[in-house]
């Protein structure tokens, strides 16, 4: 196992949609950081969950982990949820937070500010993906439209797993 560098993180940028929207200002040269869809802000103790700006894509090679952007941990802002994204996902992730702030003041999260690193890690193995209630959480059907081409030409069991992934959502494939 090993962390993408910036060079092999935009091959697969460019070759699977791993983040999209991508900006390549927010390549940090061992990752990228994803941002916010939508401002918030919390209160002390609030606990929140925030969507990413950006949808990832894990193609079966790969997982991803997810770091907190100190700048926050600072504010007081806890990230509570586990730092891993499996291989074969492909959504907006939901990051979930709460103010802990030792002043006791709001916390807030501007639209598109830098929120959270994510590094790409190849992994071994047979191929394992993601088969849970969350593929393609917070994606228009028109997004989840632009990843089956790139979900069908990149998962042996395509077929199959389309059966577990769309067998309860209403889309027109």
């Amino acid at each position: 196992m090993c962390i993408l560098g910036k060079d092999r993180l935009l091959e697969l940028i460019e070759k699977y949609k791993c983040i999209y929207p991508f900006d390549l200002n927010l390549l940090d040269g061992d990752g990228y950081v994803l941002t916010v869809k939508e401002e918030t802000v919390l209160q002390y103790l609030e606990h929140k969950n925030l969507i990413s700006n950006e949808i990832v894509f894990t193609p079966p090679n790969i997982v991803a982990h997810l770091t907190a952007k100190s700048k926050y941990g600072r504010m007081g802002l806890s990230f509570l949820n586990a730092a891993k994204v499996h291989s074969g996902f492909v959504g907006r992730l939901a990051l979930e937070v709460v103010n802990l702030s030792n002043d006791r003041t709001p916390i807030t999260i501007k639209r598109g500010d830098p929120f959270m690193h994510i590094e790409f890690i190849t992994r071994i193995g047979e191929e394992s993906p993601y088969v849970g209630e969350y593929q393609f959480q917070y994606m228009t059907d028109e997004e989840i439209k632009m990843y089956i081409p790139i979900l069908r030409s990149t998962l042996k069991n395509y077929d199959e797993l389309a059966k577990i992934w769309f067998r309860n959502k209403q889309i027109k494939l």
